[in-house]
């Protein structure tokens, strides 16, 4: 009778705790990745601001544990994804576009920052008076690194890269003081790039001869390790990131705000990009 009491007691505490959550997954470390291409200053000054953002956070949704991860590089990123498995992203939209389909990102919301550009596109030039002017002739840029994203999204039925001879400038700066002084005969350039024309030598003196439709901002994403209930929680809380004490920590990375959005909010652009 014994050893029938203990067998029963025995079962019912294994069931029990095959019911309960485990300590691994109630302590399970929320990963969240903030890629920003071509954006300006140190990762690593940045990766700071990152952190305390990401605790913040971590202390609005109750999670456990969560660490954040600042990349500018499109192929740093998916070695990160790889070896980290997210849960959620904060991305730059062509980043967004290329990894979509192949890591099934949902849209969750958008994140307005406050200098990052990449919202609208323009090509300025010292010597052209038009677009049709500038193709053929030399189209400095440090946005060709994504041919795809600049031919379907930005130049649409206007341009593709393919009609410049395309000089690669790297950096955002190089690209406005390579079109200044002449060493292009046209640059495409976005918005935050153009609002520093004004302090480059010549700068002022540049004339937009094309200017894109206004893109999405960046897209806040969960990759498929988020789990729904958490996502729902996470979402319906982003408007609440950038509030209170947790305005100063998005100053510091450069989040001016976070709302909800849905791929909806994206249909535009993913279409334009081709699924």
């Amino acid at each position: 009778m014994r050893q029938t009491i203990r067998n029963i007691v025995a079962a019912a505490l294994l069931a029990a705790l095959a019911l309960a959550p485990s300590a691994a997954d109630a302590g399970d470390q929320v990963n969240v990745l903030i890629l920003e291409e071509h954006g300006v200053g140190s990762s690593s000054t940045a990766q700071g601001y990152v952190d305390k953002l990401i605790a913040h956070v971590a202390g609005q949704n109750g999670w456990s544990a969560a660490a954040g991860k600042y990349l500018t590089s499109r192929s740093l990123a998916a070695k990160y994804i790889s070896a980290n498995q997210p849960h959620y992203g904060i991305l730059s939209l062509a980043a967004f576009l290329e990894l979509r389909a192949k890591h099934k990102l949902e849209v969750i919301g958008s994140a307005t920052v406050s200098s990052g550009g990449g919202r609208q596109y323009f090509v300025v030039s010292a010597s052209e008076g038009t677009l049709a002017g500038c193709k053929g002739k030399t189209l400095g840029t440090d946005h060709g690194d994504d041919a795809r994203f600049i031919d379907k999204v930005v130049g649409k039925s206007d341009f593709s890269l393919a009609d410049f001879s395309v000089e690669d400038t790297r950096r955002p700066m190089k690209t406005v003081k390579a079109a200044a002084r002449g060493e292009v005969a046209c640059a495409l350039i976005d918005d935050a790039q153009k609002a520093s024309l004004a302090k480059v030598e010549g700068g002022p003196a540049l004339k937009v001869v094309w200017t894109s439709s206004e893109l999405p901002p960046m897209a806040v994403v969960a990759f498929p390790a988020a789990p729904s209930a958490q996502k729902k929680a996470f979402e319906g809380k982003l408007s609440k990131v950038c509030t209170g004490a947790g305005a100063s920590a998005c100053k510091e990375v450069g989040l001016r705000s976070l709302s909800a959005a849905s791929d909806a909010d994206y249909a535009g652009v993913i279409a334009d990009y081709g699924g």
